[in-house]
């Protein structure tokens, strides 16, 4: 079947925008073609930096004839009712079927040429094409990237004729700007035009023009005894500035290699793209990772004297760069923590929630809080927390904000030790699914504060993700929680870190901020103060007793409240989605875990322990139809229920002509519940399960030898008691009701 081939030539399209645009042209056209009823065998799309390439295979020549059938209004509907329905439709009354007292309209179409559909969709595409920053050229409203110089549009090997804004269609494209012949040229097809273009020294693959630097960069590093610094973000970028990459081995002033490594490869990163260099020779227990007085650029050109000329002239852009990034360096560490952390406190971190210095504060208390948690020093983490934000008032990470928290570290190594310079450098981790969770106790009592600060705060000025959006990644924070308390099994008070640490923002921005009065108003009272917004919109008198007792509080002052009666409920829901985020990538069902959090339990590690324990019984015989037998206690229970309240108390044994699977699973359930009671206060989770799986066999053996609805009514109440035990017993482990099946 034939191919359309479509190419949008233009001037140099950002290498960040390219693999979205790709993705969006694909998108856009494929929707397009599938709603005018065409289909194909494949469809392909490419970016680089000149040109967005489509290429369909197996399209058909015109789009299948319709016959298509539109429900109307009754016959005896308005007359205004109707005559909406048939201009809708283009026809007349007498054109109308009648069916059932309803009108339908059958309506017939022609198919189009396959060239009509895509010249129009074309247009379509390239006037309404997303692109993150467009701009306007020429005479025309046309908006694209960067200026469109050539479309070549050909179906079948012919050309689509179609116009846009003064740009014809045509079948001619253009090679590398500096490496090609310099000559406009036309092709027949997509290999053609594939095969011409590298002729033209141009890579249409994204992936082929990766590997090839990938390759040849690794090739020019081996040739001097040295090693490519491994950089897939710079990797997937560089490929996208050059049509014919070409890396080439420049030399660094080896003086700049005091600085440290990670300032070394941003400055080459950031302003140049450069690769850093390692020299193997040079590495070994002391010193692993050192780089090399060498970097890589890649280059789109092939130079006649190897690349001498521009490595040279890259090498004194570079040694500037990194002259900046030395001053820095220097300025910095004769500035130091106490000089910075005092800029912090002009420094809004959020109009509603203070300054930075302010944001410190409340991190360094609840780092002191957190420490005994996860077995670190109090004292030792209230000093790190209140170091951590300092280097973003340094030189260094003002240029370099990536930077933040790597820099503190190194400022900090030689004044306050290893433990407080790692705690401050790792501190913002986990950043990401693929980045490190930090373990050391130390810095996971910062670590958690910092997150458990942002959670609060944002959760208090009621700043909420919604949907996709997420501006201040609080979904991170929250991952990050989780992925740190699981890694190092801190067992974390949840619930009441979230209400003391609300009580201390209450405290600090009582009469700071009237946007957040209500949720201050909320902590004021938590604490037992009738508090009434004065009409000002202050608290009035009350406010000094109350700002002194909220700062004063301590988490013991929490009482351990029910989870669903929680201040911070809604936070405390919003972490719990993210663990089964989290608990969904390692395979667990979500149910599961809405099993064991419908208990009211906030300590992730023993939810993930339930879960686990709770999705391994589930997996055996006994725990699949113990589970049945569950259910259909609880719906017999449950319709019982409706009809009044449901018998309590002692379930009697002994009782006349009493059925012998009664008694049974009555003597089952009371061993049940003291090895269950027993195995839960010793968190063996297993043992409670394996507890439970004693139950299968008594509740199989009633559930088919025993009549619950008896006649009688002591024992229809003493049958229904005893599976309000049954439910007792096993909602002790979770809730079996919100488990599937």
């Amino acid at each position: 079947m034939p191919q359309l081939h479509i190419e949008i030539f233009s001037e140099e399209i950002p290498a960040r925008m390219q693999a979205g645009a790709a993705r969006d042209l694909e998108r856009m056209a494929g929707e397009r073609l599938k709603a005018a009823g065409l289909t194909w065998e494949a469809l392909t799309t490419y970016a680089g930096p000149r040109r967005l390439t489509l290429v369909i295979d197996g399209l058909p020549t015109a789009t299948p004839d319709r016959e298509e059938e539109l429900k109307g209004p009754k016959a005896s509907a308005p007359p205004q009712a109707l005559e909406g329905f048939l201009r809708k439709t283009g026809l007349t009354r007498e054109q109308l079927v009648e069916r059932d007292g309803v009108l339908f309209a059958q309506i017939s179409s022609q198919g189009r040429a396959t060239t009509e559909v895509v010249a129009e969709t074309l247009d379509q595409v390239i006037r309404n094409f997303p692109w993150p920053k467009s701009m306007r050229w020429g005479t025309g409203a046309l908006r694209w990237v960067r200026p469109i110089k050539r479309i070549v549009a050909l179906f079948d090997g012919a050309v689509v004729p179609f116009e846009i804004d003064g740009i014809t269609s045509g079948d001619t494209t253009e090679g590398h700007r500096f490496l090609g012949s310099g000559q406009p040229f036309a092709v027949k097809d997509f290999a053609d035009y594939r095969q011409k273009l590298e002729r033209e020294f141009v890579l249409l693959d994204a992936a082929d023009r990766r590997l090839r630097i990938l390759e040849r960069a690794k090739a020019v590093c081996a040739d001097k005894g040295l090693a490519l610094v491994d950089d897939d973000g710079l990797l997937d970028e560089v490929s996208g500035l050059a049509e014919w990459p070409t890396p080439i081995l420049g030399d660094m002033d080896p003086q700049f290699l005091d600085l440290p490594p990670e300032v070394v490869r941003l400055s080459m990163k950031v302003h140049q793209k450069y690769f850093a260099v390692r020299d193997p020779a040079r590495e070994g227990p002391e010193s692993s990772g050192k780089l090399a007085p060498h970097f890589v650029v890649v280059a789109n050109v092939e130079a006649s004297d190897g690349g001498k000329a521009l490595a040279a002239g890259n090498s004194r852009v570079l040694s500037a760069r990194l002259n900046d990034a030395r001053f820095f360096w220097d300025e910095d560490q004769k500035v130091g923590f106490d000089a910075w952390n005092e800029k912090l406190k002009g420094v809004t971190f959020h109009a509603k929630l203070g300054t930075l210095a302010e944001r410190v504060d409340r991190i360094a208390a609840l780092a002191r809080e957190v420490a005994p948690l996860v077995g670190a020093d109090p004292d030792q983490a209230e000093k790190a927390a209140r170091l951590a934000k300092a280097d973003l008032a340094s030189g260094m990470v003002g240029e370099f904000p990536e930077l933040q928290g790597v820099m503190g570290g190194y400022y900090a190594r030689a004044q306050h030790g290893d433990a407080i310079a790692d705690a401050i450098r790792d501190h913002y981790k986990p950043q990401g699914p693929n980045d490190t969770v930090p373990t050391a106790p130390l810095t996971v009592a910062v670590a958690l504060a910092d997150k458990l600060d942002t959670l609060v705060g944002f959760w208090f000025i009621s700043e909420k993700p919604t949907g996709s959006k997420d501006p201040f990644a609080l979904r991170r924070a929250a991952l990050g929680v989780a992925r740190i308390a699981l890694a190092t099994e801190a067992r974390l008070p949840l619930n009441r870190l979230f209400v003391h640490h609300g009580r201390r923002l209450a405290s600090q921005l009582l009469g700071q901020f009237t946007e957040s009065l209500p949720n201050v108003v909320k902590s004021v009272e938590a604490l037992g103060f009738n508090v009434t917004p004065d009409e000002k919109g202050g608290l009035g008198p009350v406010a000094d007793k109350a700002r002194v007792a909220l700062r004063n509080s301590s988490i013991e002052d929490v009482p351990p409240v029910d989870w669903e009666r929680a201040y911070w409920t809604d936070l405390g829901m919003f972490m719990l989605d993210r663990l089964k985020v989290l608990l969904r990538e390692q395979g667990q069902p979500h149910d599961l875990v809405d099993a064991v959090f419908a208990l009211g339990d906030d300590d992730l590690v023993r939810i993930v322990r339930r879960v686990e324990a709770l999705g391994a019984f589930l997996a055996t015989d006994d725990g699949a139809n113990l589970l049945a037998g569950y259910k259909r206690a609880s719906n017999i229970l449950r319709a019982e229920a409706k009809k009044g309240d449901l018998p309590t108390g002692m379930v009697q044994t002994g009782l006349p002509n009493q059925p012998e699977a009664e008694t049974t699973l009555a003597f089952a359930v009371g061993a049940a519940r003291m090895q269950v009671e027993q195995a839960l206060q010793a968190e063996d989770f297993a043992a409670a399960m394996k507890a439970l799986s004693g139950l299968r066999a008594p509740v199989d053996a009633f559930f088919t030898d025993v009549m619950v609805n008896s006649d009688v009514s002591a024992e229809r109440e003493n049958r229904l008691k005893l599976l309000g035990q049954v439910r007792d017993v096993m909602g002790q482990v979770a809730d079996f009701g919100q488990i599937a099946g």
